[in-house]
This record gives C-alpha cells, structure tokens and sequence, in this order.
C-alpha cells in the first residue's frame, strides 16, 4: 500500500508538469480540500488507510505562508492489533516556505504541531510533530493542482514515540491577494504626418527689464541707501528701516520704542542706565549709585530710616551673627530662598560704608576633618560672592575661612545639635 501511494504522489507530479499556469501570490487566502492515504507505525498494528482533509491558508508573501489543517481517517486493525472501529482525526497548522513562488510549479516545505484524536469510545489525543514537502502547479490564476508528503511523529503514551506518514492529492484555490504590475503592451506609433511648412513668427518687441532690488524691500538697488535690508522689514523711501523714535536703532530691533529725542541708547535701543539702578540716566539725579541700593524714582537712594540702621548694628557690630541658610548635601550654591537673609548683610555693609569682617563656615562632625574643612571654606567663599557682586561691596572689606567641625556651639550628638553646629557666621567690626 505504502508504495502504490508513493508512485499515486509521484505520478501527480510529474502530470501537473505538463500544464501551464501563473504562480503564487502575496496576501492571499485559500482553500484546499485534499485526498489520499495514511501509513501508521508498524508496531500501531494499523492498516493503510485513505485519509480525507481540508485546508484552509494565508500567504503573508510569495514565498512564506500558513495553513490551518483538518484530517480524518478511519483505520482498521491488522490481525493482531488491539484497536478496532476507530476514528482518527488530525487538526492543527503549518508553516511553509514557497521555492520559485512566481513559477508554474511551486516546491515547498513546511513544517507545523497538530493534534492527534484518536476516538473510540474513549477519546485520546496526543500532540504531533509534522514535517515533509509539497509541490503546487498553477493551472490558471485561481485553481493548482498540489500534492504533499508528511512525517508524523507523536507519542501515544510516555514512553513510545510513533511515526506515521501521509500522502495527498488536492486542489489549491486562491482568492484575494496583492495584483501583478500589467506590463503594458506595445502599440506601434501612427506613421508621422507629412511635414508642414512653418509659418514665420515676428518676435515680440523685449519686455522692459524690471530695476533690480536685491534685498526686495521695493527700493531698486540704484537708489537703495541701505542694502541687505532683512526680508519683511518695512523701510523708507532710501530702502532704510524705519527708526521712529529716532535714536539710531530701527524699530525690528528697538526693545524700547518711543525714547525721547535726543536721549543715548544701547544696542538695543534702550535709554543707557550706567549704575544700573533701574532709573535711565537721563532721568537720574544720583548717578553712580553703588549696585544694590534701593533707589527711589529720581535714581536716588532711599532715606535709611534711622530704626534700620540701628537694627543693623546691633546684629552686625562687633560679635559673630549666626546666617540663618541651609545647604543641599555637599552643596556650596546658595538657594534663592536665602537672599533675604544675604540681603541683611549687604544693606549693614551699605548703612557702615567702614565696617570690615570675616565670612566664617562651620560643620557638624559627620565625614572627615579633611572633608569638612574643604566644605565650611566653600560655603564661606560661595557667600561672600554673592554679597560682593550683589550689593557692589569691595571684596577687600570681607575675609572668608573655613573652620570645618573645630568650632561646635552645641553638643553633635543630637540631630538638633548637628543642625545648629552646620552654620554661616557673620563677624563685623564697625568703625
């Protein structure tokens, strides 16, 4: 039996080779009722069978696809042979790989895990390994003729493994899927007509030449007195951005539009304010205010009212004032929420025009000597800087040092007291 089914298989073959046809598509479904034989391991004790199946694809390209599967076969027990009046059915999938899919005929292989139902009675099912090859030959775009092999390999219970083969014979009927490009078909062009006397075309007179404007802002270059004008600006009949205020700077690039005439401006156009105290100078009656100052609206500075100044002293002069700011871990940058505080410095500083002193740092006792020296310097240089630059205030008027943990006002063996020992201390003298 085994061998009338290998030469039925191998005679479809060689049969489908005479017929012509198209080939295999992409993006493709299809449908393939199928017919044949089933070869059962010699120790099943099962006879040869004709087997009926149905599958049902989808090509993802022309050469790689998918296919669902459903068999079913009624096998009969050979003399000795423990199983009779039995049904076997096989459901499950594969994958192929097409060779030469836009040919005639189409070899392929494929591989794929199905289930094995056994039913007699009592129904049994097993998981089965299948592998083997196939061939389509396309007889017209929608209908091949196809032919398959496969190895079935299974266990019917945990120690056996059997191997099972299976033929068949079908058709393949695709529908749907990606269109071929139609090569166009040549048509021979009509003869050409006999040639026609030209008839003689008078030129006419040139168009006048347009000026040239190179910057297009609509003044030809001739009379452009400011060439390379920016495209969109608005100008004057010289081609020269407009500068209404007059001062020198075109209103696209005046930040400060509508500045008196006559008034000195910047690059941008605002009124200069050479102390920077807000007020421009040509309204400034103090000029030259130190930076920081508080000025009022004529550039001068407020009247210090004598309880602010006094308050100042008393926290500054001549004893060691604790600056109430807090840093990040291993930070020296000095948060904004502390300005205020800084600010108390540089306007005492501003009030003693003479007083010098000392920015001293000071840690509690977590981390090495080493490391908190080389921190409580930082700290101290960090805001000396920003009272220097801030407030105007000459640099040779504050000292820095860095006293790491030698100084604690508190015991470090609290939390509290660490807290109290990490501090910035002002130390003034007012002369």
């Amino acid at each position: 039996m085994r061998k009338k089914l290998t030469l039925l298989v191998a005679g479809s073959l060689l049969a489908m080779a005479s017929i012509a046809s198209a080939g295999n598509k992409a993006e493709s479904f299809s449908i393939s009722p199928v017919i044949g034989g089933y070869l059962f391991d010699g120790s099943q004790h099962l006879d040869a069978t004709a087997i009926y199946g149905l599958r049902a694809g989808y090509n993802f390209t022309k050469a790689f696809g998918v296919e669902a599967l459903f068999d079913i076969t009624h096998p009969t027990e050979s003399t000795i042979g423990p199983m009779t009046d039995q049904t076997m059915y096989r459901y499950g999938g594969e994958l192929l790989y097409h060779f030469f899919p836009d040919n005639k005929l189409v070899p392929y292989l494929a591989a794929g895990y199905a289930g094995v139902n056994f039913d007699k009675g009592t129904t049994v099912t097993r998981g089965a390994f299948d592998y083997g090859i196939g061939a389509k030959y396309f007889i017209i775009d929608n209908l091949a003729l196809r032919a398959d092999v496969r190895h079935l390999i299974y266990k019917f219970d945990n120690t056996k493994s059997f191997s099972n083969l299976e033929f068949t014979i079908g058709a393949y009927i695709p529908f749907g899927g990606a269109t071929s490009a139609v090569k166009p078909v040549a048509v021979e062009p009509p003869p050409a007509p006999a040639p026609v006397p030209e008839p003689v075309v008078v030129p006419p007179p040139p168009a006048p030449v347009a000026p040239l404007d190179s910057d297009g802002d609509g003044v030809p270059d001739t009379l452009d007195k400011c060439p390379g004008t920016p495209a969109g600006v608005a100008v004057d009949k010289d081609g020269c951005p407009i500068d209404s205020d007059k001062d020198g700077v075109p209103d696209y690039l005046d930040k400060c539009p509508g500045t008196p005439l006559g008034v000195q401006v910047d690059k941008d156009g605002c009124p200069l304010d050479s102390d920077k105290d807000g007020v421009p100078d040509y309204l400034d009656k103090c000029p030259d205010t130190p930076a920081g100052v508080k000025v009022d609206a004529n550039g001068c500075p407020e009247v210090v009212v004598p309880e602010a100044k006094a308050a100042a002293a008393k926290r500054f002069c001549s004893k060691p004032a604790i600056l109430a700011i807090n840093f990040d871990t291993n930070k020296s940058d000095i948060k904004p929420e502390y300005y205020d505080e800084l600010k108390t410095v540089g306007e005492f500083l501003m009030y003693f025009p003479n007083a010098k002193g000392e920015i001293s740092g000071h840690t509690d006792n977590v981390g090495s000597n080493a490391y908190n020296q080389k921190l409580s310097e930082r700290r101290a240089v960090s805001v000396e800087n920003y009272i220097s630059k801030t407030f105007g205030v000459n640099p040779g008027r504050i000292t820095t040092k860095g006293y790491g943990e030698t100084k604690p006002i508190t015991s470090n063996k609290t939390k509290a007291g660490k807290a109290k020992n990490r501090r910035i201390e002002a130390n003034f003298t007012c002369e």
